[in-house]
């Protein structure tokens, strides 16, 4: 059955250095061999796009193994059982897996787990219930720890994690403050995901604006961008505020570091002057509370307690520029191919 098959695949073209383009990218087709005993055949149905994978698309030494030319790009799916030689897996299950960018791929079954049944759609164990979703939970609980009535700053407040962070803050009792680009973005934080106030990063008068927001200074940043609002935010951070830090994505794309003076003695100097906790982490390093963090993500949702968006684009070929659009700053939610 599957050598009749022609699987449709997005590989790596080339290492990047500085902003991603389609350049990078190569699409493929190849046949697919037949299955062996104990393996099953998936067709993917929704991917996930996410920042990480730019740091894997690059030669640099980083805390997981990158691609190499040629390799299919990596991404979680929600994938369909279409033919299966495994006793644990039947036609017509809907998987978790790592298909990455194609249509469909051969498994043994080890790398996958079956999408539990919810009145939520698949797609949003990409998102809210998935990896961003417990990168929020897991950070925010367990390094955060915000206290009521404290000051939770998230910057990218509008994509999967920072939209979730605000939300799980304000169900823990502290205010939530976010950092977004441009009006639609924040006025969408407030209106619906809850935050008692939202920050245009590119305004003008953003470090008055984010000083406003935050009478009371910064009890907990959690911080996934780096960059400027980094900057802005360090002269407001409290006595023993916590700094959780997932990513640095202002940074991802800058082929050097950026001009400018060196703003290290100062932020280093606020670390030591306010008892910073900071603290980075990978979301694995907490897959512990996985089934802590889906439960109660779960009650939240059929309880309309948190509210999620999704940024779906259509057909594998709009991956790249999806993916580009994301790094940019230009999606709004969670971005995710329905393939």
């Amino acid at each position: 059955m599957t050598d009749s098959l022609i699987n449709r695949r997005i590989v790596l073209a080339n290492y990047l250095e500085g902003e991603p383009t389609a350049d990078h990218f190569r699409i493929e087709q190849v046949p697919l061999r037949e299955l062996a005993n104990g393996e099953v055949l998936l067709k993917a149905t929704y991917l996930s796009l996410d920042p990480y994978v730019r740091n894997r698309m690059t030669n640099a030494k980083s805390y997981a193994k990158g691609l190499s030319i040629g390799d299919v790009v990596i991404g979680e799916t929600i994938a369909e059982v279409i033919a299966s030689n495994n006793a644990a897996f039947k036609p017509g299950d809907q998987v978790l897996s790592w298909v990455g960018w194609q249509q469909y791929a051969i498994s043994d079954g080890s790398d996958l787990r079956l999408v539990p049944y919810s009145d939520v759609p698949p797609s949003t164990f990409l998102g809210v219930l998935g990896m961003p979703g417990l990168t929020a939970y897991a950070g925010l609980v367990e390094i955060g720890k915000p206290q009521p009535g404290e000051t939770v700053v998230v910057p990218a407040a509008s994509g999967p994690v920072g939209s979730a962070v605000g939300q799980i803050a304000r169900i823990q009792g502290a205010r939530a403050v976010g950092i977004a680009g441009g009006a639609a973005k924040c006025k969408r934080l407030i209106d619906d995901y809850g935050f008692d106030a939202a920050v245009d990063h590119r305004a003008p008068d953003f470090e008055s604006q984010l000083r406003d927001a935050c009478p009371n200074g910064i009890d907990v940043y959690f911080d996934s961008v780096g960059g400027h609002p980094l900057t802005v935010a360090t002269s407001l951070l409290n006595d023993f505020s916590r700094i959780p830090l997932c990513g640095t994505i202002a940074d991802y794309n800058l082929p050097s570091p950026p001009p400018g003076p060196d703003r290290r003695p100062s932020f280093v100097r606020a670390l030591l002057t306010h008892r910073v906790t900071i603290r980075g982490f990978i979301v694995y390093d907490f897959a512990h509370r996985k089934p802590e963090f889906e439960a109660a993500m779960s009650q939240w949702i059929r309880e309309k307690t948190v509210a999620y968006r999704e940024d779906v684009s259509a057909g594998l070929d709009s991956a790249p520029a999806a993916f580009i659009g994301m790094l940019g700053g230009k999606n709004d939610g969670k971005v995710i191919v329905r393939l």
